[in-house]
């Protein structure tokens, strides 16, 4: 019986991985996809020890289909010869209780170009321009709320084109930077609601932004950073990835990247922290902790063509 459970909780897993589902129960349960995924190894495990060749072998099937699902995470998809590598940082900040100090610490000790913050509130501008970050980064466009709402970009290169997209729960944004020998690069810091909310509204929400994303001009690089609230194995999050788009983590091979939760007992168990490409390719990507956050931060280095190309 534990064997053919564990078989089975591998099979629901692969099945969650392909799931585009809205259902509540079923958008939940895809977060931990690959923890049952793995679950069909202990299956195999068990049946081999009491010598039932079958049940092994239809559990490695399942293991087998499960590591296919996750594979793409561990193989780096090589990066750009030349051209030129900015460094980028998503933060989930909740709302002004993450350390800014230790915040502005690692954007200045990781040489941080570009920064997208979610769950921003007021005093956490005020903060974070005290801890130093405007002088590490002088150019920003902010919406910052009063609870999760706040979304900002700090840059160090200039910004233009600022753009605040309606009709979502929290706010969603974008800007022009203009980089050295790169030329205009479109950045994004975006943070769809999340599930626990409503499971529509979470999946309509990844579905516009990745309209936005579609429309963005083909001819420039594009940076998007954000607290998805969605993993790898939400077929919704991956929908984004079609096209030119690809998820940094992914192009980089850094396999799982887990972010949340970081105020618990327990270790974050998911990644829904994302930094997508377009037009560039991801060279390296990490977490980094902050202090007072409920989020690991991502940083990631991206190599971008120059405008020559």
């Amino acid at each position: 019986m534990l064997a053919w459970s564990a078989t089975f909780a591998g099979a629901a897993g692969i099945g969650l991985h392909f799931s585009r589902s809205s259902a509540r129960l079923l958008v939940l349960a895809a977060s931990g996809a690959p923890y049952l995924m793995g679950s069909a190894l202990v299956g195999a495990a068990v049946f081999a020890a009491g010598r039932r060749w079958t049940g092994a072998g239809l559990a490695l099937l399942v293991t087998a289909a499960g590591v296919g699902t996750q594979l793409p995470l561990y193989r780096s998809h090589g990066a750009e010869d030349s051209g030129r590598t900015v460094t980028v940082m998503q933060a989930n900040l909740l709302f002004d209780g993450a350390d800014p100090l230790a915040l502005v610490d690692e954007v200045r000790a990781r040489r941080v170009d570009l920064l997208t913050v979610d769950e921003l509130t007021p005093v956490a501008v005020e903060a974070l321009g005290r801890a130093g970050l405007d002088e590490l980064l002088p150019n920003r466009y902010l919406s910052p709320g009063r609870t999760a709402a706040g979304t900002g970009i700090w840059s160090g290169y200039p910004l233009s084109d600022t753009v605040e997209y309606d009709g979502y729960v929290l706010n969603q944004l974008s800007a022009t930077a203009t980089v050295p020998d790169i030329g205009p690069v479109i950045v994004y810091a975006f943070h769809p609601v999340p599930p626990v909310y409503g499971t529509q509204v979470w999946a309509d929400e990844l579905s516009r932004l990745g309209e936005i994303l579609e429309r963005s001009p083909a001819d420039r690089p594009v940076i998007a950073g954000g607290d998805f609230n969605a993993t790898y194995d939400h077929a919704q999050f991956r929908a984004l990835l079609s096209g030119r788009f690809g998820d940094a983590a992914v192009q980089a091979g850094a396999g799982h990247l887990v972010t949340y939760p970081t105020d618990k007992r327990w270790p974050p168990l998911v990644g829904i922290d994302h930094i997508l490409v377009a037009g560039g390719r991801a060279e390296m990507v990490e977490t980094v902790g902050v202090p007072g956050a409920d989020h690991r931060a991502l940083v990631a280095r991206i190599r971008l063509p120059t405008g020559d190309r």
